[in-house]
């Protein structure tokens, strides 16, 4: 890799880590994800620093192509994300579920101890009253 092409790569990865950090502070991403972020932000950055170190990887797995070799942990590393991600969305669901049973049960025993009089429907969340 070309010294002009490490340094673009490296500022790239600046870029990222420094991104991550702002959604952070924004509090639009967890500790945790950001986390694991940052520290493939930084696993980047080594390997644009030391850009070799794939060469005798790709010797020790048998790949001709050194590149091939990080899009292959690449895609791995994607494929765990998603697995992870569909673990945590099924959680997810999971506890929508049991909360919405939670609320119907606890609505009934309401309406069991004090029946309502003029129920009107409320207004959606998306949309604004009316005037």
């Amino acid at each position: 890799m070309s010294r002009s092409a490490q340094l673009v790569v490296m500022a790239i990865v600046l870029f990222s880590i420094l991104f991550i950090l702002r959604l952070v502070r924004q509090r639009k991403l967890r500790g945790k994800y950001a986390l694991l972020w940052v520290a493939v932000g930084l696993f980047l950055f080594a390997f644009a620093i030391v850009p070799d170190v794939l060469v005798p990887i790709a010797d020790w797995v048998g790949v001709a192509y050194e590149p091939a070799v990080f899009f292959m942990a690449a895609i791995a590393f994607l494929f765990l994300m998603v697995v992870h991600f569909s673990f945590e969305l099924s959680r997810s669901e999971e506890r929508t579920r049991v909360l919405a049973e939670e609320v119907a049960l606890l609505r009934a025993r309401m309406d069991e101890q004090d029946p309502p009089t003029d129920r009107t429907p409320t207004a959606p969340v998306d949309e604004a009253p009316e005037d």
